[in-house]
């Protein structure tokens, strides 16, 4: 008899690991509370893969063997407790996905950096000529490329959601870029229940792997020395040489792995900011690691081009440099933001705030913002916070009024920079329709 799998969320990671699923032989039901996009109702239809959408038929998924949860439920909602205490295994897309693949997985956590470390490492690997697929957080369903390609190496990006419900799941290479406190309405505000679940990405690892981590993290460096880690260990740093690792010295990024060395000018990278030195010398590791040599590293590295929305010029107009970096929706985020500049900024912040602590980006706002312009419909907090620290404050929620604005306050060499430090959803869509809207009112201004 075919064992019942039930898939909960229809989204990307959903309707990959029914496919899946389905291909490997079980009988499968996938079910979303919500409605699903017309093109994953259209795939499972095309794959005769049964499904319900806007409801979910609690008798047909205790029924289940296995559920696959999609990482946009948490584990507190009253459904999943129900499958919890009826003792029905509970997995995530990716630990799913990675019983069913040889290939050897190189998995990329943090709070902050974890998109552009991994697609800069997914480039250099490819650009380097290795059979390499891009998954997890990022890109096509990890789920689905496990069932229709055949790669020899995997480079995911991981949130904490998908490593709350792993068993199994074992990279061959993990990356852990930081943790600051983020999400934490999911993890009952306890910061240490998000590291934790930050740390599963090595819970499996054995001496055959590698962990490579930024040193500078007086976090992440507490955590290991709570804990006994079998992996061979890697650290990345800002601010000291590191003997087995990569290091960031006089201007240059430095990497010392298994007797081989590599050196370049972070200068002449196309990716900018202290925060971005982390993303590449985390990549240059795992590079290494992977047996590249130091020519196809460079080139992989001079030719990358980053995620759109992630201190992405836009242009330059009348000398006043406009960058967009609306992926930036926390304070993190803008912190290594404005450190990118040495210009004087005007910044573009606001949006839903998820219990701020703005004190972080305090000194920073006071030694390089010579004006905040708030874009969104509550902008009390951060209005209030910075009131006698900038000295010109404007409120809006208009994107092309706050464009305006910003070139009414520029002078020749500023920089203009949305960095919201918040979620998007009280004027836009999401990150990415603020980040296109603020670009296309950036180009208004040269047709006005």
């Amino acid at each position: 008899m075919q064992k019942k799998v039930i898939v909960l969320g229809g989204g990307e990671s959903g309707v990959g690991a029914a496919i899946l699923a389905r291909n490997k032989g079980f009988d499968v039901f996938l079910s979303d509370r919500g409605q699903l996009h017309q093109k994953y109702s259209d795939i499972l239809t095309r794959e005769n893969i049964p499904f319900e959408q806007g409801v979910h038929s609690e008798a047909r998924i205790f029924d289940a063997e296995l559920v696959i949860k999609s990482p946009g439920i948490p584990d507190t909602v009253p459904l999943i407790r129900a499958l919890k205490e009826k003792e029905i295994p509970v997995i995530s897309e990716i630990e799913f996905a990675s019983g069913y693949t040889d290939a050897k997985i190189i998995a990329i956590t943090g709070s902050n950096g974890k998109t552009t470390t991994t697609l800069l490492t997914y480039h250099l690997l490819k650009n380097a000529g290795l059979h390499v697929g891009l998954a997890g957080n990022i890109g096509d369903s990890f789920a689905w490329q496990v069932a229709e390609k055949d790669y020899e190496y995997y480079v995911l990006e991981i949130s904490s959601f998908q490593l709350d419900n792993i068993i199994h799941f074992r990279p061959h290479i993990a990356v852990l870029l930081n943790i600051t406190p983020d999400h934490l309405d999911r993890y009952d505000y306890s910061f240490q229940n998000y590291i934790d679940s930050k740390f599963n990405i090595i819970r499996n690892q054995t001496a055959e792997d590698h962990f490579v981590y930024f040193h500078d993290s007086e976090v992440i460096r507490n955590e290991i020395g709570k804990r006994n880690i079998p992996s061979s260990m890697l650290a990345v740093s800002l601010e000291q040489e590191i003997k087995q690792g990569s290091y960031f010295f006089n201007r240059k990024l430095i990497s010392n792995i298994s007797g081989k060395s590599f050196e370049e000018d972070f200068a002449d990278l196309p990716i900018k900011g202290p925060h971005n030195a982390v993303n590449a010398l985390a990549a240059i590791a795992v590079a290494q690691l992977s047996g590249l040599d130091p020519v196809a590293i460079r080139e992989g590295l001079l030719t990358f081009q980053n995620a759109p929305h992630r201190l992405e010029e836009v242009e330059t107009i009348n000398k006043v440099t406009y960058i967009n970096d609306s992926k930036a929706t926390n304070v993190d985020s803008v912190f290594y933001a404005l450190g990118s500049f040495e210009q004087p900024v005007i910044l573009i912040a606001g949006g839903v705030d998820k219990g701020n602590d703005y004190s972080q980006i305090e000194e920073l706002v006071r030694n390089k913002v010579k004006g905040l312009i708030i874009l969104s419909k509550d902008f009390e907090k951060l209005k209030d916070y910075f009131t006698g620290i900038v000295s010109h404050i404007y409120t809006t929620q208009d994107v092309q009024d706050a464009v305006n604005k910003a070139q009414e306050w520029s002078t020749p060499g500023d920089v203009v920079l949305l960095s919201p430090a918040c979620a998007s959803f009280d004027l836009f869509k999401n990150y990415e329709d603020r980040g296109n809207k603020f670009k296309a009112a950036v180009r208004n201004l040269i047709h006005s």
